[in-house]
């Protein structure tokens, strides 16, 4: 009987098998995010989160034991510096597997998996799900957009209006004084009629009076 022997086979023998997750968990640790077939990433679930447990305390020991599954001191240096301030407050679940679909070539059912503490907070594993929005909001933002927009250029419009008015009052204006000074220059230029009779009376009254 198969008592307490159930996990998920990958086609391999202990060491090889051993071999291969370790190398996955050393992937996952520096991407934070592979793809794999289903089994494999359901395995290596199993096998990383225990490791990951162990990154939360930093100690000697847990470093002597990561270091016994990994090999990999640059992973191990990954792991207990950005990853266990990350996953400090998360109680377990470290993982998550998103299933893809069939592989082309085989059939084979393909998987993603992801530490989930850097599924929306890292560019590298695909960067933030954009939240779906009505389409009532996006009508109410546009016209109240709009309405913005129109009460802005408004002032723009009447100020480019009146523009041309007050320039065409300028040059009335202008032209007004023009004639007013040009009718005084004339004014002043044009000869007396009332003082130049005046002028030619006097000389013969003086005359007659020499005469008497």
């Amino acid at each position: 009987m198969r008592h307490l022997r159930k996990r998920h086979r990958i086609g391999r023998g202990a060491s090889h098998r051993k071999a291969t997750l370790a190398s996955m968990s050393t992937a996952l640790i520096r991407h934070k995010r592979i793809t794999t077939t289903l089994a494999k990433a359901k395995a290596l679930r199993v096998y990383v989160e225990p490791i990951l447990n162990r990154a939360k305390t930093d100690t000697t020991h847990n470093h002597r034991e990561v270091f016994r599954h990994l090999q990999d001191k640059d992973a191990i240096k990954t792991l207990f510096g950005e990853i266990a301030e990350k996953i400090a407050d998360r109680p377990g679940g470290y993982t998550r597997i998103v299933k893809l679909g069939m592989r082309a070539g085989d059939a084979a059912e393909m998987a993603i998996i992801e530490l989930v503490d850097y599924n929306e907070t890292d560019g590298s594993t695909g960067g933030r799900k954009k939240a779906r929005r009505s389409r009532r909001g996006r009508r109410g933002t546009s016209a109240a957009a709009s309405k913005d927009g129109a009460e802005a250029t408004a002032p723009a419009a009447v100020a480019a209006e009146e523009t041309p008015v007050a320039v065409e009052e300028a040059d009335a204006s202008n032209e007004q004084e023009a004639e007013t000074v040009a009718a005084e220059a004339a004014t002043e230029a044009a000869p007396d009629d009332d003082t130049a009779p005046a002028d030619s009376q006097a000389p013969e009254t003086t005359e007659g009076e020499e005469k008497t």
